[in-house]
């Protein structure tokens, strides 16, 4: 509850609150003064009617003109005084002598007041404490002619304006209440509101929470992206923008490349330059779903490292098989010479010789790079293990070209491999590798007995995820085609003597 009290939400009503019914207050008290002025003004214009309807009236001139006045015109005057719900209506002569008055008593007596703009022609209203208390009345001229033969006067009592007043209070006061009362339950509901948005924190609490959060959101290595329940962009910290190359300001889901324009695009992805794996987790609060929260990790080196010790790994293998292969022709010589047949045990054992040593001769002297040697010797004792013949062409060649090897292994690796798992569709798998320099570019051909792609094939394949195959290694030509695209190569598909895959990528310290 402590916390509550001081919550942005708690004293955003508090003083909303007191600031409506200052404004209410003085709102009423501004209308009450306006009120009354009208009420004031109204009084006038009814005296006014009154008085110039009967002073135009024939009857009213030929009345006062009689030998008696009172007896003509009291009657009239009180009927018209009891319908309109006015004090008092006095008509009277030039010298101030009542022929009419609600008091009977004051019949005959002068009238009390002022008469000289009314005796000058003028229809004019005042405020005067006459023979019934303070009164608004009217005064104006009764003709004959051009000749001012009375005068009447009708007013109302400022007690009487006051009841009328006081008895429209109700009314006002009501719908001055209801006004407060609906501008009350309104701040009250955008308190609450305000209360769930801020989750009830105090501003200090709020402060502390938005320099925490932006420190922690700027110093962490992964990318973060919140997103509203619109996909837009609430929070996109540096490394986000860093990752997936985002401009600076508000960031929609369309602003991102193509693979994570998805909602629940988790997985591994591949941009232009980097490998990244995504993940993406709803917010919730109280049951409700927020949005969701984006999770951006870079693993681009990894899996360069990664790959290149899949090559070392493939190639350590190879060396067991050899081994196991070796000791198995060294117990049949063996077994040979025990037997007498020492010529045939020679020409055993130099035959397998020459081939292997022939082979690897032959790579370490075309190929400079080790890690690309190892690599075409690992996949050779691999293919072999499956079944598939993998063979290394006469005019593979490949000097010092100042390329990164772990670009290297994963172009190459990921292009054999793929030809291997493609060759065995067929009832004799194959797969041929050739890996040189041309033009100055480095060209690494594979070709296998598969079924191939076409062109649609292909870029499907290039693209984030894809497989042509059951099993895990759907990145292997997104992989290699990252690796294209940054060097600003080539990567074609054709179907001539087998399926062909060709890469070709520009190698800057090549000789020329």
């Amino acid at each position: 509850m402590a916390r509550e009290s001081r919550s942005v939400a708690r004293q955003l009503f508090v003083w909303q609150l007191a600031a409506i019914v200052v404004l209410v207050a003085l709102g009423g008290t501004l209308a009450l003064i306006n009120e009354r002025h009208d009420s004031d003004a109204a009084t006038r214009r009814q005296v006014v009617a009154i008085a110039v309807s009967l002073a135009s009236t024939p009857s009213t001139t030929a009345a006062i003109e009689s030998p008696d006045p009172t007896a003509l015109l009291q009657p009239v005057t009180e009927q018209i005084r009891k319908a309109n719900d006015v004090d008092f209506i006095v008509v009277m002569a030039p010298d101030r002598t009542r022929f009419t008055h609600t008091t009977v008593d004051l019949i005959g007596k002068p009238f009390t007041g002022n008469i000289d703009r009314a005796l000058a022609g003028e229809t004019f209203t005042e405020t005067y404490v006459g023979s019934l208390g303070p009164s608004i009345r009217s005064v104006t001229p009764v003709y004959d002619g051009d000749r001012v033969v009375g005068l009447v006067s009708a007013g109302l009592t400022r007690e009487k304006i006051t009841d009328r007043f006081v008895s429209g209070l109700p009314v006002f006061l009501g719908a001055l209440a209801g006004a407060l009362a609906l501008a009350v339950v309104a701040s009250g509901a955008l308190s609450r509101r305000l209360r769930r948005q801020t989750l009830g924190m105090a501003p200090d609490e709020l402060r502390r929470m938005y320099e925490h959060n932006d420190a922690v959101l700027h110093s962490i290595g992964e990318g973060l992206i919140v997103w509203d329940s619109d996909d837009r962009a609430d929070v996109v910290n540096d490394e986000a923008r860093r990752l997936l190359n985002l401009a600076d300001g508000p960031v929609k889901r369309s602003d991102l490349p193509e693979s994570l324009q998805q909602k629940d695009s988790a997985g591994m992805h591949l941009t232009d330059t980097r490998i990244l794996v995504v993940d993406e987790v709803p917010v919730m609060w109280q049951g409700r779903q927020l949005g969701t929260v984006m999770t951006i990790r870079d693993h681009t080196e990894l899996q360069r490292v990664t790959g290149e010790l899949d090559s070392m790994t493939t190639f350590a293998e190879s060396l067991r098989s050899q081994a196991h292969e070796s000791a198995n022709r060294l117990h049949t010589v063996i077994t040979m010479v025990e037997l007498g047949r020492a010529e045939e045990a020679v020409e055993f054992a130099t035959a397998e010789l020459e081939l292997s040593q022939h082979l690897i001769d032959r790579l370490m002297n075309t190929v400079t790079e080790p890690a690309v040697a190892a690599l075409l010797l690992g996949k050779i004792s691999q293919a072999a293990e499956q079944g598939v013949e993998l063979t290394v062409t006469e005019d593979t060649a490949l000097g010092s070209t100042g390329s990164d090897p772990r670009e290297l292994v994963t172009l190459a690796g990921n292009l054999i491999d793929n030809a291997i798992d493609a060759s065995k569709a067929s009832d004799q798998p194959w797969v041929e590798v050739t890996v040189r320099e041309r033009d100055s570019h480095l060209v690494v051909q594979v070709a296998d007995s598969g079924p191939g792609m076409n062109p649609d094939a292909l870029g499907a394949a290039r693209a984030r995820g894809f497989s042509t195959k059951s099993g895990s290694r759907g990145l292997g030509l997104a992989l290699v085609s990252q690796v294209v695209a940054r060097h600003g190569g080539t990567l074609t598909a054709e179907n001539s003597y087998g399926s062909v895959v060709t890469a070709t990528i520009p190698l800057v310290g090549a000789k020329q």
